[in-house]
């Protein structure tokens, strides 16, 4: 199999970022200012960075402690050696928490990313839960969502990673799982770039797969609503309450927990950023860098020139090595890989999903976001698109 050279496609992009109008369900105001940075904005009225800002971060810690008092634990944390999880870790320390590192091993980890969760982990004494796949298992159900032919195939690490974190949390008897996004760095993805819920994972594993699916949970509708009402357990997104400059927590990840770089965002994962800069940019035309940088563009950590020229280059470095590396360990053959990758593109909309289910509950889940219960970007991303 040939691997083709890159090329940028975009038709109208946003005057402010660079999302552009190969993202199905963007739209733009008359100044030509695209959803994402009016999403941008909302997010920003909601959890502004001001003098009242450490205030408010220090009381939800103090809640968070006050509802541990005697557990082990008074949160869960998700690891995966990249730099927004371990940053995140570090300021949940700091602040005085006590966290349970949870970490979910899909065979693919970087070795990079091992050494930087042991390294942190050790550094910080946070006791480490690491659940392992079967690989043939997850293996099966990754083959199954490439067979599908949508842009979701990062899914089923997503929803497990969810999944093992509320399931962790029941068992601990913690009501609060911290996570390691920022709208500001990683703003907010499009649901036609990534969708995902249990009922989806499960229908494309059933469809496409061949084996059960025994050594790791895929929670369904009934285990979210569980979790969340009848356990109350919150999503907490401590990000949103902290500065984040790039190159100021590279430096400072380095200097106080030895954290090193993997290489682009999200690369952790060898999967990951095989799949993001290879096969989302050449069979989809979605490049996720769009994204970050956009989100740095609109914080003043890069300009929408420099932006522009960076989305430009090829993101997939890997050459035929990694190629031939990622084909071996999913047991595929060249001519078999090339097969998906001519196979004609499909949504998730395609499939059997909670989606339209979603869509009719747009009055609770309102409720839901203003109450603190669903996180805030939910409802933003299923009622700010018209897919």
């Amino acid at each position: 199999m040939e691997i083709e050279p890159y090329q940028y496609k975009a038709g109208q992009v946003c005057t402010r970022c660079i999302m552009d109008d190969t993202v199905k369900g963007i739209s733009f105001d008359k100044n030509g200012v695209c959803t994402f940075c009016h999403i941008h904005d909302e997010l920003e009225a909601s959890f502004p960075m001001n003098d009242e800002t450490p205030k408010k971060l220090q009381e939800l810690v103090n809640k968070i402690k006050k509802d541990g008092k005697n557990k082990k634990y008074d949160c869960v944390l998700g690891v995966s050696g990249g730099r927004d999880s371990t940053y995140t870790l570090v300021e949940a320390v700091r602040l005085g928490l006590r966290p349970l590192a949870v970490h979910f091993d899909n065979g693919w980890n970087s070795d990079l990313a091992v050494q930087n969760i042991k390294n942190v982990c050790k550094k910080l004494n946070v006791d480490l839960y690491t659940h392992v796949a079967d690989w043939e298992e997850y293996k099966d159900l990754q083959r199954a969502f490439l067979a599908s032919s949508t842009p979701d195939a990062e899914v089923p690490t997503d929803w497990v990673i969810f999944s093992v974190l509320f399931r962790e949390a029941a068992r601990e008897g913690v009501k609060y799982i911290i996570h390691g996004h920022s709208f500001r760095t990683e703003g907010t993805t499009p649901l036609t770039w990534t969708y995902m819920d249990g009922k989806y994972v499960n229908y494309i594993h059933k469809k496409f797969g061949k084996l059960k699916i025994k050594t790791f949970p895929v929670m369904s509708m009934f285990d979210y609503l569980y979790y969340t009402f009848i356990r109350r357990i919150r999503q907490i997104r401590m990000l949103y309450y902290l500065p984040y400059n790039e190159e100021e927590i590279l430096e400072k990840l380095t200097k106080e927990v030895g954290w090193q770089s993997y290489g682009g965002k999200h690369h952790e994962s060898k999967y990951t950023g095989f799949f993001q800069s290879f096969i989302l940019t050449r069979k989809f035309n979605i490049d996720k860098r769009k994204l970050h940088y956009s989100a740095l563009l609109r914080n003043g950590q890069m300009t929408r020139e420099e932006a522009l020229a960076k989305v430009q280059k090829d993101p997939y470095d890997g050459g035929k090595a990694t190629l031939d590396y990622c084909l071996k360990k999913l047991d595929y053959t060249h001519d078999e890989f090339e097969a998906i990758m001519n196979e004609k593109p499909k949504l998730f909309l395609d499939y059997k999903s909670y989606y339209s289910l979603v869509r009719k509950m747009e009055k609770p889940i309102l409720w839901g976001t203003k109450a603190g219960i669903i996180p805030d970007t939910v409802y933003r991303k299923f009622f700010k698109f018209d897919i």
